[in-house]
């Protein structure tokens, strides 16, 4: 019988199913096509299944449609398939799916495939435990045949089939042949979340062995018979162009073998990296800089600052919240400023291309598999399906690998097409960043001004909130900008416009100025920024109301009863009613709370610092509370809410891209500086129990350190932090 929990949530048994979308999802299973599929399905014999292929040796090797960069989304896939399957953790193995957005389409992401935006197990939820059952059908059906038996008297346990009223028992390599024979069912039944074995448990991370060992295929490994290297040198300001190179010291470089000028600058190519990088370090470029980016940063916040005076492009009103606010008892304002941030991930950017007879071939990091193949058959006037991509591991990405204008997968792509039809045609390039080209030739997070007011009554509460923001639209300087929606670019609002307070009235405007530095999402896209905006002047309001910052928010978020059930657990994990506990001699502590909704998820941080006698500052403890849906796997979900609050902190610390005459400031870490790992804070996290479909872990964790941390900082006396990154002094 289906069942409802006190939440409200349906539960499904094994003995019911689901149907109707099941065959439309399952695409190629145990190595045959979905009638429903066919047509999308046909492939060379050789190709794998859609999900799922079982080998004779008995191992289970899942296809993942989503990119593995660190967030665990090849374990949580794993789980899911296997669950249902009832295969043996230790039989799974995990392979990258190829570019297929008509059986890998992301359905969070409008069908294109693709990883980003915290989607991987929200879209992936049901498609591979149907896939799991559908196989672990399949198999049962294949013994029942062999062993003439009722497909009921047939059990699976950890990748073994039993019947156990004649002993009879069989492994899935022993089955697969058969099994692949045998129809896929119309009708799939899906485990009771009590009946799981695998989701839900802290299982070992699948791509662990892999990473320890050094068998983990990034791009940086991949070498082809021929291949070259290539380095690009790129203009030193934004919107400059090759005006003439010379390459004769570059060619006297031993090593290199050819120098070719592409859109984005010129590139050195040699048959390994030093060399290349040699002969980029001798080649001498002239630039037009006519049409370039020459303003600094200070000219920048100047602009924005005279927009957030101004009204902008209404995202959200309820009410007048002007009226509300020339009439409350009390009023505030405070404005911000956030500065152009680098992704930073720990592999910079890189891509192998190879283009021959057969159509183009790539290996890289994949992120956006449906954009990049879709701009690489433009650019070698190639059908989409001769172009195909190999998803390897990437070394984190943060989102600069989802860029929507394949700006290094397209760099790569125009290196190749410039070597077409010479005596070096044919050969595969490798393109390498290096960290300073990581730094300085973008993608950013955009820089932004925010003008905050609010208006109190005089029993302290809220009756108005105006919010403008200031700066670039992503999605509205991009191949997407149709997104961008009555003037309103989701990714400046999102984290402002759709808060969980209840404010009087509200006002939430936007100004997206454009500017030729080339940006794009970061983790956590808006809700870096919005969420520091909000949650310290909420403190600010609390401040200047008399209340405790944890009160106000409880009265605020009245009939939220997710939000309050992350809320009160954060405060009570993190002992928010008792004294803070002293530190060193000379210390002044403090604690400060954060709560924001970003991608589904809900997540609350307490922040415990210190501030020294010489006015330093460090970060000592994070409490943490998360509502992700039912939790896949409850250390990836720790591990992402860690991570997320470190790359929070580092930011917030000392990240920070500037600009002097339209030339970036920083090239490597050594002026980039990301978070040691002594300033890294012991954290807790805590996850709140669900049963509801999961929703996002990779992003969520990020939005509420800084405010967290400036809160607290306020409460031991600092002055409130408005601009970042953080300065005491």
């Amino acid at each position: 019988m289906e069942s409802i929990d006190s939440k409200g949530i349906v539960n499904l048994s094994r003995r019911q199913f689901m149907q109707g979308g099941a065959a439309l999802t399952l695409g190629i299973l145990l190595g045959r096509a979905l009638p429903a599929q066919a047509a999308a399905a046909a492939a060379p014999a050789a190709e794998p299944a859609a999900y799922v292929r079982i080998g004779a040796d008995n191992s289970v090797t899942i296809i993942a449609q989503h990119l593995e960069m660190g967030q665990g989304t090849y374990t949580g896939l794993a789980t899911l398939l296997a669950d249902e399957m009832d295969a043996a953790w230790s039989q799974v193995r995990m392979e990258g799916a190829p570019a297929d957005a008509a059986r890998y389409g992301n359905r969070k992401m409008g069908g294109m495939q693709g990883t980003g935006g915290s989607t991987a197990m929200a879209n992936s939820w049901e498609t591979m435990r149907r896939a799991g059952a559908a196989a672990r059908a399949m198999l049962v059906a294949a013994a029942a045949k062999q062993w003439d038996v009722p497909r009921g008297t047939i059990t699976v346990r950890e990748g073994v089939v039993l019947h156990d009223p004649s002993g009879r028992r069989a492994n899935f390599g022993e089955l697969a042949a058969a099994a692949a024979r045998e129809s896929v069912p119309e009708r799939l039944f899906l485990k009771n979340p009590h009946e799981f074995t695998l989701i839900g448990k802290p299982l070992a991370r699948i791509d662990n062995r892999d990473k320890v060992t050094g068998a983990a295929r990034y791009t940086q490994d991949v070498k082809l018979p021929g291949m070259l290297v290539a380095l690009v040198q790129h203009a030193p300001r934004f919107g400059a162009k090759v005006a003439s190179f010379d390459d004769k010291a570059a060619r006297r470089v031993k090593g290199v073998v050819e120098v070719v000028q592409i859109p984005s600058g010129v590139a050195v190519l040699a048959g390994d990296f030093w060399s290349a990088r040699r002969g980029r370090d001798a080649l001498r470029v002239k630039w037009d800089e006519s049409a370039a980016f020459a303003l600094s940063s200070r000219d920048i916040y100047a602009r924005y600052r005279e927009l957030a005076k101004q009204p902008g492009t209404v995202a959200r009103q309820d009410g007048d919240a002007d009226a509300a606010l020339a009439g409350a008892a009390k009023k505030l304002q405070v404005g911000y400023e956030f500065p152009f941030l680098a992704h930073a991930a720990m592999e910079p950017l890189n891509c192998v291309i190879r283009l021959d007879s057969g159509g183009c071939e790539a290996w890289n990091g994949e992120q956006l598999q449906s954009v990049d193949q879709a701009a690489l058959a433009e650019l070698f006037g190639l059908p989409p399906e001769r172009v195909k991509i190999n998803m390897l591991y990437a070394g984190g990405s943060f989102g600069r690998r989802a860029n929507p204008a394949s700006d290094y997968v397209l760099e790569c792509g125009h290196i190749v097409k410039a070597l077409a039809g010479g005596a070096l045609g044919g050969r595969p390039v490798k393109l390498v960043w290096t960290r300073e080209d990581d730094m300085r030739a973008g993608y950013y997070r955009p820089a932004y001004v925010h003008a905050l007011e609010a208006g109190l009554d005089a029993q302290g509460k809220i009756v108005a909130w105006k919010h403008r923001i200031v700066g670039q639209g992503i999605l509205a300087s991009s191949p997407f900008k149709a997104r961008v929606q009555d003037g309103i670019d989701p990714t400046v609002v999102k984290g402002a416009y759709n808060l969980p307070y209840g404010f009087g009235t509200q006002r939430v405007d936007v100004h997206m100025p454009e500017l030729p530095v080339p940006v794009l999402w970061w983790r956590s896209v808006a809700s870096s920024h919005n969420a520091y905006a909000v949650e310290t002047f909420l403190d600010q309001i609390a401040a200047a109301a008399g209340r405790d910052p944890a009160d106000l928010r409880l009265e605020l978020l009245a009939g939220r009863e997710r939000h309050l059930a992350v809320l009160r657990l954060v405060l009570e994990k993190a002992d928010w009613t008792k004294p803070l506990a002293q530190g060193a001699p000379g210390d002044k502590r403090g604690r400060g709370l954060a709560l924001h909704e970003s991608f589904d998820s809900v997540v609350a941080q307490v922040a415990e610092v210190s501030i020294k006698a010489d006015g330093s500052f460090t970060v000592d403890r994070v409490v943490c509370a998360v509502d992700c849906g039912l939790a896949i796997n409850p250390d990836v979900v720790r591990a992402q809410m860690e991570g997320g609050i470190g790359y929070g902190l580092s930011a917030a610390l000392s990240g920070a891209i500037t600009f002097n005459k339209g030339r970036v400031d920083q090239s490597n870490f050594d002026n980039y500086t990301v978070l040691r790992m002594p300033q890294m804070p012991k954290v807790d996290v805590h996850i709140v129990p669900s049963a509801a479909a999961p929703t996002g872990v990779g992003e969520p964790g990020l939005p509420p350190i800084a405010p967290a941390v400036a809160n607290a900082l306020a409460q031991a006396g600092a002055k409130r932090i408005t601009s970042l990154p953080i300065k005491l002094a």
